[in-house]
């Protein structure tokens, strides 16, 4: 008992050594987080791959709502300014976490190019211990548990009116027949069998084929087969015919929800965002007339486009010639770097195809990274699906977007930020800061040189003509009552995208509300922040410090990036 006593005295000595420079504020604001941070809400031995049940959610939503409450005793005044930026951004957390549950959107887990099942395949990687192998096999063993609650809360969607139009999934079928197979060695999730690292012995490896044999054929190819059967039986005959999200019960309400949401403020409504985006349309429609007038086309904007969506010079011959230009123009970037950047990502990336099971359902090409301990590289993914959709003038745009300096950059020193900032914050992902600063990257890239024809900086506007137009369009379709054809009309007439791509994320944005919102948004904020920086700090702004301050705390809300840089400014003027 003595022992006890001394130990926890020690332990105490040690708590106010610790906390000794804290103020109570910071001090119950650590606890705050630690006890979020804590909570799973299942024990993830048992559910390997999550839980979806509609009582977990709301679960989920009355231990945010307790959090929430704790955190509105905290001063926030008494916080230093790391601290305050977790608090704010704890506070928005939870507050999604509780309309997750009050709108219902655990009961539509579905979007055009993407779904439950859908993520499945993103944990096929390399096998390169026998521990990883355990982990997959696990992961796969846990599908059926998956696909039982996620059809489960689809159905009570379905009888509820909170499904997705039918209209969206024309292809869909491909993502789930991709991996109903005879041959269980030809599935997918049996890929990473097939190479087995050396450090295995005989024996492992054998029982480890056996497992994966029985695994992927009684546990993975017979749940697709169930989720042809949902999709093709119960869900496509039944699902809404009505487009926008306006139309669900409570949809309006959602839609505020979703803007607020998305570009991480209440200061906008789907009006405000309308004619904000009308009015980026003309002004960058008038700098594409400028190049094509440089050019001396001899014809119509609609000509021009249409010049640039059937010339054969602006694609490539196979998917290999295709990977080969992305992986030279990421590889140039990467040079261009140290230059406009003072803190740059341990973790590399690679470039890699998008994978055959999604890729039908994919624009261009898409980021998909690691977290800070793997070994495994971030990885841009380039459709190679379709090549007379994949135009070459944009590709400098993508790979900016998805690689460096945009996705993987930002991404990547998010990841690796340091033990000041709380993991919730490290693990974070807002849309407006993020895709703001990958379609900011697009923008930077003409100051690194990545532009070097006429069609190449064409193609740099017409991806921003892009997400302009996705603030015409998602207000349009989600609380103006536009039809698809509508939207289609509009983006052709407005971008050089191939109309397959167009077609593709015209469902993109029926499906998914307000996100496509956030990238426009975001990026209108950070080059209005540097347009103020520049002009306001004259021969002392230093691009590579402008960026250390949007960068260095990571993810943050647009408000909360522009009092950083607000303080920066005004510091700098002072030195």
């Amino acid at each position: 008992m003595k022992k006890i006593l001394i130990s926890l005295l020690i332990v105490c000595i040690g708590c106010k050594k610790e906390h000794s420079n804290l103020s109570d504020s910071e001090i119950a604001l650590n606890q705050i987080i630690e006890k979020y941070q804590d909570y799973k809400g299942y024990d993830e031995k048992e559910y390997p791959l999550g839980i979806y049940t509609k009582e977990h959610y709301h679960e989920s939503a009355k231990f945010a709502q307790t959090i929430l409450d704790e955190l509105s005793k905290v001063k926030i005044d008494d916080l230093n300014g790391t601290d305050k930026i977790s608090a704010e951004l704890l506070k928005f957390v939870l507050e999604e976490q509780i309309d997750y549950y009050e709108y219902g959107e655990y009961l539509n887990p579905l979007l055009s190019d993407s779904g439950f099942h859908v993520s499945f395949p993103y944990m096929v990687r390399p096998l390169t211990n026998y521990e990883q192998i355990k982990n997959y096999l696990r992961k796969l063993n846990a599908i059926p548990v998956r696909v039982d609650q996620q059809l489960k809360n689809i159905k009570e969607g379905l009888e509820k009116g909170v499904s997705q139009p039918k209209v969206i999934f024309k292809e869909y079928e491909s993502t789930y027949n991709t991996h109903i197979v005879d041959n269980f060695e030809d599935s997918f999730f049996y890929s990473p069998f097939k190479n087995l690292p050396e450090s295995l012995t005989i024996e492992q490896k054998d029982s480890v084929l056996e497992v994966a044999e029985l695994t992927i054929k009684t546990n993975v190819i017979p749940q697709f087969r169930r989720i042809k059967s949902f999709f093709e039986e119960d869900y496509l005959p039944n699902t809404r015919t009505t487009l926008g999200v306006s139309e669900i019960p409570n949809g309006e309400a959602y839609y505020q929800n979703k803007i607020n949401f998305y570009t991480t403020s209440t200061d906008y409504t789907a009006d405000d965002i309308h004619k904000i985006g009308l009015a980026e349309v003309a002004r960058i429609k008038a700098e594409m007339e400028k190049i094509i007038q440089e050019l001396n086309f001899q014809g119509t904007f609609q000509d021009f486009l249409s010049f640039l969506r059937t010339d054969k010079q602006f694609y490539a011959k196979t998917p290999k010639e295709l990977l080969m230009i992305a992986r030279d123009m990421a590889k140039r970037v990467d040079g261009q770097l140290p230059r406009f950047f003072k803190t740059l990502p341990r973790k590399p990336y690679g470039v890699a195809p998008v994978p055959d099971a999604i890729a039908p359902k994919y624009t261009g090409g898409r980021y998909v990274g690691t977290s800070a301990n793997s070994t495994e590289p971030g990885y841009y993914w380039v459709n190679t699906y379709d090549l007379p959709s994949r135009t070459l003038y944009t590709l400098p745009s993508l790979t900016v977007h998805e690689a460096v300096p945009g996705h993987h950059l930002q991404g990547a020193l998010n990841s690796e930020l340091g033990d000041s900032i709380p993991k919730f914050r490290k693990n974070l992902y807002l849309s407006a800061y993020g895709e703001g600063w990958g379609l900011y990257s697009e923008f930077l890239a003409e100051e690194m040189g990545i532009y070097t024809t006429p069609y190449e900086h064409f193609g740099k506007l017409t991806y921003e003509m892009w997400r302009a137009c996705r603030l015409v369009v998602d207000t349009g379709i989600h609380a103006k009552g536009w039809t698809r054809e509508q939207v289609v009309d509009y983006m052709s007439s407005n971008t050089a995208l191939s109309l397959h791509e167009i077609n593709t994320e015209t469902d993109r944005y029926i499906s998914w509300p307000g996100q496509a919102l956030s990238y426009k948004m975001g990026e209108i904020k950070i080059r209005e922040l540097r347009k103020k920086a520049e002009k306001e700090l004259g021969s002392k702004f230093d691009i590579r410090d402008f960026h250390e301050v949007i960068l260095e705390q990571g993810t943050v809300t647009l408000s909360t990036l522009e009092n950083r840089i607000n303080a920066y400014i005004s510091k700098t003027i002072n030195e």
